[in-house]
């Protein structure tokens, strides 16, 4: 594959239709089918769901093949880690928490590798893009929790006196680590990006049934295991100002080993000049606006991905916008 034919990547969602959705992303324009849709999977490659590309001369392919193709040309040098696993390393989705999620807990790499197969760990982070008043997260869990302790309020079902509950707004961050307790309660649409997993170990359900008229199974053995007791209390993330010039402002939101997320805001007319080196993709996603990546146009709310070996770039604003830049350092 020549270097200089790749190009800005847009994608067919993959939806997912978990009991806990509604119909709330056609508030984001989305055309959705009938029934209850929970996620949109809007950059995967994943054996729980991959998206095809849509546009262009790959248009058709699913992500998996072409990430097969292009290996580190894609990915970029940054996530050899997860290319030596054969993995895509991240997952981007739109979620509508019409109900409350189930209160879970992801692995890390570790763990997922010695329970769970060939499968990553996950780190994630979101973006509440919208949120009902009174919406809410719950993230850690509150001082005096101990892993015997959690087991025995699971048992008495007064699980809630060692949850963390955090009130969030419409553009709040939250940065969730492998091994965080938390839910996101109901109300809220949520942008979120994440390590390419689909291992969740739940430890509540709200005593609810699934579409079958069971329980959702509970890993309470296996989420005892990861959740990190020590974090206690955490708080939102607070956007680090990186830097303001000609009309383009940046914050990092988020940053760990798996990638690092910014919120880019751009004036009408605005130009961002980069450039995929070879050393990782690029995900850039509109949250308000209108923006031409290359001849690529976006509108909120949609994403893109720029192959790591693409070259230069250009992200221009049509209007006042804003945007989420995802990379790997």
């Amino acid at each position: 594959m020549q270097k200089d034919t790749l190009y800005p990547l847009t994608f067919t969602p993959v939806l997912k239709d978990y009991i806990w959705g509604g119909r709330n992303l056609e508030k984001l324009g989305r055309e959705l089918p009938s029934g209850i849709i929970a996620e949109s999977w809007e950059i995967a490659a994943h054996e729980d769901g991959t998206a095809v590309i849509n546009n262009g001369p790959f248009s058709g392919k699913l992500l998996t093949d072409l990430h097969q193709e292009l290996g580190l040309d894609l990915i970029g040098t940054n996530n050899a880690w997860a290319q030596e696993r054969g993995k895509f390393p991240l997952l981007v989705k739109l979620l509508d928490a019409n109900r409350p999620l189930s209160v879970q807990v992801h692995p890390d790499d570790n763990y997922a590798l010695a329970h769970e197969g060939n499968e990553l760990g996950k780190t994630e982070m979101w973006v509440v893009l919208r949120a009902e008043p009174n919406a809410a997260i719950i993230l850690g869990v509150k001082p005096g929790a101990t892993p015997d302790k959690f087991r025995q309020a699971i048992g008495r079902g007064d699980l809630e006196k060692y949850l963390h509950r955090i009130p969030v707004k419409a553009g709040d961050v939250i940065c969730v680590p492998a091994g965080s307790l938390h839910a996101i309660l109901g109300g809220q649409i949520i942008a979120e990006i994440q390590q390419n997993s689909n291992t969740t170990y739940r430890v509540y359900d709200w005593n609810r049934v699934g579409t079958d008229g069971k329980a959702r199974p509970l890993h309470i053995n296996k989420a005892l295991d990861v959740i990190n007791f020590n974090q206690v209390e955490p708080g939102l993330c607070s956007p680090l100002p990186i830097e303001s010039a000609n009309g383009v402002a940046r914050y990092q939101l988020c940053q760990n080993r798996y990638f690092v997320t910014e919120r880019v805001e751009m004036a009408a007319g605005a130009v961002f000049n980069g450039r995929c080196d070879g050393s990782t993709l690029e995900i850039w996603g509109v949250i308000a606006g209108e923006v031409m990546v290359n001849e690529v146009g976006l509108t909120a709310v949609q994403f893109t991905l720029l192959p790591a070996a693409m070259g230069e770039f250009r992200v221009t604003a049509v209007q006042k916008s804003t945007l989420l830049r995802t990379h790997v350092l």
